[in-house]
């Protein structure tokens, strides 16, 4: 059954409007009156469901077709969720081209909680202002896409482009963090990740990677004093999108 992600109140027997989005893709299906359709609304953020509504998915069936817009009714809800055991946030200095395309695409589909795109020393894809604000939104749409196909009901939120060092100022005192904190190095040292998810039982975790050649030594160095651990996934040399996803897989 098609699925369909619709930022609004959701309560059995309502009828309403289809996002503009969502509406274009019905049609795009040829669904016709009297076809179902599945609809959840947790937004970017993993927050509670708009307006109070319970989260989870709806059963809809369409009731009207318009050639801009389509109306459906809501049907049962089903308090059903694919989230995975631990929230992880992942923080990565942006890889160049459509890689991060990719990279939102697939982590949503591994059941990432958010995405914080970053700049650091050696990024290629530098963004600012109307670009930087144009490209997240391409990739909330993306994260969206994402969720509707792979059954997951929480849209990940995709943060602002900010630069790595202002995105570290921005966190909370290290000393007591809400999540454990996982710094992608290759410095002597780091313990491989895998080795300490089995005794981790952490309920959230932030892992921080760097972009094509990696983070500098002083900014994993700003980073460790933030509270980050650094870790490896091994002996081979992963690229900047591979690493994140491959930690991903490991965390959740």
């Amino acid at each position: 059954m098609p699925r369909f992600f619709c930022p609004a109140p959701l309560h059995t027997g309502d009828f309403l409007e289809l996002p503009a989005g969502a509406a274009r893709h019905v049609q795009v299906l040829r669904l016709q009156p009297g076809d179902s359709i599945t609809l959840f609304n947790h937004g970017p953020g993993w927050g509670p469901g708009s307006a109070g509504s319970p989260g989870g998915e709806f059963e809809a069936t369409v009731t009207q077709m318009g050639r801009s817009h389509v109306q459906v009714q809501v049907g049962t809800h089903h308090a059903l969720e694919r989230e995975a055991a631990r929230v992880v946030h992942i923080a990565i200095a942006m890889p160049a081209n459509d890689r991060m395309d990719w990279l939102v695409e697939k982590a949503t589909e591994l059941g990432v909680a958010s995405i914080q795109p970053l700049m650091s020393e050696r990024s290629v894809l530098r963004l600012s202002g109307e670009r930087a604000d144009k490209k997240t939104a391409h990739w909330q749409s993306v994260a969206v896409s994402a969720c509707e196909q792979c059954g997951g009901n929480r849209v990940p939120l995709l943060h602002p482009v900010a630069t790595l060092a202002h995105w570290l100022r921005t966190l909370p005192a290290s000393d007591a963090p809400a999540a454990a904190r996982l710094l992608l190095s290759l410095r002597e040292g780091s313990r491989p990740l895998r080795d300490g998810l089995a005794a981790d039982a952490t309920p959230a975790a932030i892992f921080l990677s760097g972009p094509e050649g990696g983070l500098s030594a002083a900014e994993e160095d700003a980073a460790l004093t933030c509270g980050f651990a650094p870790v490896s996934l091994g002996a081979r040399v992963l690229r900047a999108e591979t690493a994140a996803l491959t930690a991903l897989a490991l965390l959740v």
